[in-house]
């Protein structure tokens, strides 16, 4: 049977638009995130963006820091009074959850640690740390989802446009 949807020299152009937009926007909120120290680093490194999240600043410069780099990113995309107002709350709320997911996370780790310190390797805590760190990463990993969300409906296309050219001009990224 024939696929009744019409093909034309316009649908590939169309795919390779929405890929675009779609990878733009989700950069943009990936640079949001990690500007104001929401990705977590590899956990080989120690602590999240400029150590932010390896409990050695105090509430308010950790507050200071994500101030500083939300006033970039307001640069970046040309940010209007209005969409500040709505932005930073968002960003602040999402690192703060962040935040306490880290907090979670190294509890992971320490339990990790404890079952491999033991006389004989505890499977059943390796194996309940791997899970926890899981769900955790799974949780970060959506809240940060809902942040990109949450942010790209403020922005507007030519923003989250204007932002992905910035990475890649600054990261060498490609479409």
């Amino acid at each position: 049977m024939n696929d009744p949807t019409p093909t034309s020299p316009s649908a590939p152009s169309a795919r390779r638009f929405f890929g675009r937009h779609t990878a733009a926007a989700f950069l943009a909120g990936a640079a949001l995130v990690a500007s104001v120290g929401g990705l977590a680093r590899s956990e080989a490194t120690s602590g999240w963006h400029h150590g932010m999240m390896d409990g050695a600043h105090s509430g308010a410069e950790a507050s200071a820091h994500v101030d500083s780099m939300l006033k970039h990113f307001y640069v970046e995309v040309d940010a209007t009074d209005a969409q500040k107002v709505q932005i930073g709350p968002l960003v602040k709320q999402a690192v703060n959850d962040l935040m306490t997911m880290h907090s979670q996370l190294r509890s992971a780790r320490s339990h990790a640690v404890q079952a491999l310190e033991q006389p004989t390797v505890d499977r059943s805590a390796l194996e309940a740390a791997r899970a926890e760190h899981l769900q955790l990463a799974d949780e970060a990993s959506k809240r940060i989802v809902q942040l990109l969300a949450d942010v790209g409906d403020v922005l507007t296309p030519a923003q989250r446009q204007a932002l992905y050219e910035h990475l890649e001009h600054l990261h060498g990224l490609s479409h």
